[in-house]
């Protein structure tokens, strides 16, 4: 594609080879095996990235467990200092991190911008948690010392998902990197660049072996989930390979810890009394349609409106989505870019073609604007209205830029509806009725509940979901103490006067 838009492929992919890290060196995958990058805005093929193996998870996971004793070894302090180092080596290539994304996923170059610059406070962050770690002294008998100490598990391995790949690269590790374990990391094998880039920079900042980075398919993945030597595994992506995790690692034939960020149909809850202009501009903000494209686990696809303000409401939305630039993801003006793949391009577009066939109400969007590149993957953002719970765009994760909004006027109809799917990551309420907001908040099921806002995370709170959404916590000290197994030393002092008597004779 000879256009001015080449320029950042032509700079930042096409002079560059992306290799896997296993220890400390940059490779390929043993058996040769590659795959095909895929631009999301143009459907072209950008470069090919190794497809590993088992056996190249088997390397890498030997080499994280023969640098783990010298990684903790290190201490705090010392894990700290390369931290330091990692962050100026990240504010560094910014640009060239920010662009990778926008390239090969698809979101728009100033919003991984942002994501970029987010990670400075986990950097900082994680730590100043791990310093402030202390055990406990249990007075559970006289005259014994009962004490508690935390060690870390040894090889961790994390994989993580498509719809914010450097940023997770780089936060996710964190916890378990700043408590003394190594790691064995798999990027989605959708957007891979901007890890594998990222991996230079992991290279420069922490010893060899510290952080292996592999790239690949569900074999892949599982073969990190399997290993003998990896007992801590964290994921983050969709439930139904949340459910095949925990199911291959109770086969792997040991106890593993595993936790899990899967997904939301998240609810957004509108009382009369708003400021429609604000929740309007909530609505759209919890979508991350400008961040993600709606790929976010977060959310809120579902918003329930009360009767008295639900068309005011809709047409408000509706009007404030004209206002967004669907386009290139790595063109500066460009508030939406397209989603990730062409396969989600049609899981998506089959989600809006079932909403209208069940009878919703399409306001505005659902379509594939014009003057765009034609293989590019892009979606109108689609605002439903009308829409129920029997209604598949009602009740299924369709992780893309669609909005269904439900109407209302009994609060426990509707607070069982919003309690009624299997999933419960976030939700928002929107009343300026306190009293109201944190009933509702309380009566919602949502590990993650926002009043009069949404979608925004604040390091130190803890993120996580309630049934098929998540296992565990993230982004506090609840997931530090998670890469950490405890233990009790017990001490028998014996008599004091004796030893005493016996000191002094």
């Amino acid at each position: 594609m000879d256009t001015p838009l080449s320029d950042p492929i032509s700079r930042y992919v096409r002079p560059h080879e992306f290799k896997m890290l296993i220890d400390g060196k940059f490779v390929g995958s043993a058996e040769g095996g590659v795959r095909a990058v895929l631009d999301p805005s143009t459907g072209q093929e950008l470069t090919q990235i190794p497809l590993s193996t088992a056996d190249d998870v088997d390397r890498a996971t030997a080499a994280a467990q023969q640098a783990q004793p010298a990684w903790e070894a290190l201490g705090v302090d010392g894990r700290a200092a390369c931290f330091a180092r990692f962050g100026e080596l990240v504010a560094e290539n910014r640009e060239r991190l920010a662009m990778l994304d926008a390239i090969d996923c698809g979101n728009p170059v100033k919003a991984m911008r942002t994501d970029i610059d987010i990670c400075k406070a986990y950097l900082d962050g994680w730590p100043a948690f791990a310093r402030s770690l202390t055990g406990d002294v249990i007075p559970a008998s006289p005259g014994n010392l009962h004490y508690t100490a935390h060690r870390p598990y040894g090889v961790v391995g994390r994989i993580t998902a498509f719809n914010h790949p450097v940023m997770f690269a780089i936060t996710r590790p964190l916890p378990s990197l700043i408590t003394g374990n190594t790691l064995v990391m798999k990027p989605s094998d959708e957007t891979s660049l901007s890890t594998l880039a990222l991996a230079e920079l992991f290279n420069e900042a922490f010893p060899p072996g510290v952080v292996n980075i592999v790239t690949g398919d569900a074999g892949t993945g599982d073969a990190i989930v399997t290993h003998p030597k990896i007992k801590r595994l964290a994921f983050t992506g969709s439930v139904p390979t949340g459910l095949i995790i925990q199911r291959r690692a109770a086969e792997s034939g040991q106890v593993k810890h595993v936790s899990l960020e899967l997904g939301g149909k998240n609810a957004m809850i509108v009382f009369p009394d708003v400021d429609l202009d604000l929740a309007a501009e909530g609505a759209i903000q919890g979508m991350n349609l400008d961040v993600c494209q709606g790929q976010s686990c977060g959310s809120n696809s579902r918003i329930l409106v009360h009767a008295k303000i639900y068309d005011e409401f809709v047409n408000r939305v509706a009007a404030k989505l004209g206002d967004y630039r669907v386009g290139v993801a790595y063109d500066e003006s460009t508030d939406v870019g397209p989603v990730a793949g062409k396969a989600h391009w049609n899981r998506v577009n089959g989600y809006i073609e079932s909403g209208v066939e069940q009878g919703a109400t399409l306001v505005r969007g659902g379509g594939r604007p014009a003057g765009l590149p034609e293989g590019g993957n892009f979606i109108d953002p689609a605002l439903f209205a009308d829409v129920t719970l029997d209604m598949r765009i009602g009740t299924e994760e369709i992780f893309g830029p669609v909005m269904s909004v439900f109407r209302w006027d009994d609060y426990d109809t509707m607070l069982a509806e919003a309690n009624a799917l299997d999933l419960g990551l976030t939700a928002s309420v929107w009343t300026n009725d306190l009293a109201i907001a944190h009933k509702t908040a309380d009566a919602v099921e949502a590990g993650y509940v926002w009043i009069n806002d949404s979608t925004r995370h604040y390091f130190g709170t803890p993120f996580g979901g309630v049934k098929n959404s998540a296992l565990g916590r993230e982004e506090s000290k609840d997931e530090l103490l998670t890469f950490l197994e405890q233990k009790v030393v017990h001490t028998r002092l014996g008599d004091p006067h004796t030893a005493l008597a016996r000191l002094l004779s």
